[in-house]
C-alpha cells in the first residue's frame, strides 16, 4: 500500500495499475479534468502539478518544500508519502488563489488549455521565492509552453503574484500539513500490485539491493523522466519497477574538501548549488538541462543510467574523472565513469546491480563547458562539450576532454580523450 495526501484529503492505494500516470489518476480515477494532456512527454507544461514534501531547513526547522513536476511523466506511486496539488485544489472558498487572479488580471490567457500549467508553475515560483527576478520567473516558467497567449502577460502575472503575495490556505495549514505528513510518513517497503504489474518503494539501500536481487527483470524507477516515456510514448508495460525515491542515502549531497559525492537519486535541482560552487560551469550548463520540473525530477544518477547518448552530465563528469559507486547486494565496486559506458544504451552495469552514488572530484585547474541546442532552454544537446585542463606554470601538463551527443547518429555513445 502506498499513501499520500491529495490536497488534504488522505489517499491509501494498493491495487493501482503501477503504470499509471499522475496525470491520468487524476483525470481519469478522481475526475479532476484541470490538469491537461499536451505532449505525454514532458515538453510542455500543460500537466504541470505540484508536489509537497517534508524538509528540514538548514537551521534544522521541518517545512514542506513545494516543486512542479510533470504529472505525465510522474507515476503514482513516487507519490507515497507525500502531498500532491492539482489546479482545482487552488481556489478556496469560493476564492481564485492569488496566481489565478493575476492570470485574469494580466490577461494571460487565451484558450486556456496551457492555463492550469502555467498556475502551477506560478504557484511553485510563489512558494519558493520571495520577490524573483526576471530570471527565477524564465526559469519557472520555461517549461510550460503558450501556443496563442504570448508570454508578456504571462511574465506581469508572475510578477504581481509573486512580488505582492498574501498568506493563502496553504500556509495557514501549514503546521497540520506538516503533521499529517509525517504521520503517513513511509516505515516499511511500500506496494502498488494490480495483479499482474507491480511497483516496489523501499526505503534502504539494503532493501533495494534485497529486491533488486530478487526481481533483476524489473526496471528502477528514480525520477522517471526517461522511463516513463516508455509508457506514455511507445505504448509498453512495464511489469516490475522498483521506486528508488524515498531512499534517503541515495538523495544525499556529502561535499569534502576533495570531492563531492552524490547520491544516485539525488534531483538534478537538488545537485546545483554544490555543482555549481565547485564548478560555475557545471552549474550554468545544468539550469540549461530541460526544464525546471524536469530537474525537479530527474535524477544525476538517472542521467548516467539509461546510458544515452545526449545525456548532459555524463561527457562533464567523465572530463572530471568522476567515478561512480555501484552496489550488487551487499558488494560494491568504484569504477570510473569512462568505463561504465560500453556502447550505444550498454554499460558495464552487472544483472541486479545499481549506481548508489557518484564521486566528483574538486580543485581542478580549469574547466569549461558548453552545450549547443536549437532552443537555449528545454532542448537536449546537438553538442555538448567538456574541457578539464591541468596547468604547470602556465603551461598545459594534462587535459581531459568529453564530447556527448556528437557526431549526430543514434548509436554513438560519450567519447572521452585524455593526453
Amino acid at each position: 500500500m502506498i499513501q499520500f495526501l491529495l490536497n488534504q484529503e488522505l489517499r491509501s492505494e494498493h491495487a493501482l495499475d503501477p503504470n499509471l500516470t499522475v496525470l491520468n489518476y487524476l483525470r481519469e480515477h478522481l475526475g479532476k479534468p484541470g490538469t491537461k494532456e499536451g505532449c505525454a512527454s514532458g515538453d510542455c507544461g500543460a500537466c504541470t502539478v505540484v508536489v509537497g514534501e517534508l524538509h528540514t531547513d538548514d537551521q534544522g526547522a521541518e517545512q514542506i518544500r513545494y516543486r512542479s513536476l510533470n504529472s505525465c511523466l510522474t507515476f503514482v506511486s513516487s507519490l507515497h508519502g507525500k502531498q500532491l496539488i492539482s489546479v482545482e485544489d487552488l481556489k478556496h472558498q469560493g476564492q481564485l488563489h492569488s496566481v489565478q487572479q493575476a492570470m485574469v488580471e494580466c490577461h494571460g490567457s487565451q484558450c486556456g488549455f496551457c492555463t492550469p500549467g502555467f498556475v502551477m508553475s506560478l504557484f511553485a515560483l510563489q512558494k519558493n521565492s520571495d520577490a524573483p527576478d526576471s530570471h527565477k520567473a524564465h526559469e519557472a516558467l520555461a517549461g510550460n509552453l503558450c501556443r496563442c497567449t504570448g508570454y508578456r502577460p504571462i511574465l506581469a502575472a508572475a510578477e504581481q503574484a509573486c512580488c505582492n503575495k498574501a498568506p493563502d490556505q496553504f500556509d495557514s495549514r501549514q503546521a497540520e500539513t506538516i503533521a499529517r505528513l509525517k504521520a503517513i510518513a513511509p516505515t516499511q517497503t511500500g506496494e502498488l500490485n494490480s495483479g499482474d504489474k507491480r511497483c516496489l518503494v523501499p526505503l534502504t539501500v539494503a532493501d533495494l539491493a534485497d529486491l533488486y536481487d530478487a526481481y533483476p527483470q524489473a526496471r528502477l524507477l528514480a525520477g522517471g523522466t526517461d522511463l516513463a516515456l516508455e509508457v506514455t510514448q511507445f505504448h509498453r508495460t512495464l511489469p516490475v519497477m522498483i521506486y528508488v525515491g524515498n531512499i534517503a542515502e541515495m538523495k544525499r549531497i556529502d561535499d569534502f574538501d576533495d570531492r563531492l559525492e552524490i547520491g544516485a537519486a539525488t534531483a538534478l535541482s537538488d545537485c546545483y548549488a554544490a555543482l555549481r560552487q565547485a564548478y560555475p560551469d557545471f552549474g550554468e550548463l545544468l539550469q540549461r538541462f530541460a526544464s525546471l520540473q524536469i530537474r525537479n525530477q530527474g535524477t544525476l544518477g538517472g542521467n548516467i543510467g539509461n546510458a544515452s547518448p545526449i545525456g548532459d552530465s555524463p561527457p562533464l563528469l567523465i572530463a572530471l574523472g568522476a567515478q561512480i559507486v555501484l552496489c550488487k547486494g551487499e558488494t560494491r565496486r568504484t569504477l570510473a565513469l569512462e568505463d561504465y559506458f560500453i556502447d550505444y544504451r550498454v554499460t558495464a552495469r552487472q544483472d541486479s546491480e545499481f549506481i548508489e552514488k557518484i564521486i566528483v572530484p574538486k580543485g581542478h585547474d580549469l574547466f569549461r563547458a558548453y552545450k549547443v541546442s536549437k532552443r537555449l532552454d528545454d532542448d537536449i544537446s546537438a553538442v555538448c562539450a567538456a574541457f578539464n585542463v591541468k596547468l604547470d606554470q602556465g603551461v598545459v601538463s594534462d587535459a581531459r576532454v568529453a564530447f556527448g551527443a556528437w557526431p549526430p547518429r543514434q548509436n554513438a555513445p560519450n567519447t572521452a580523450k585524455r593526453s
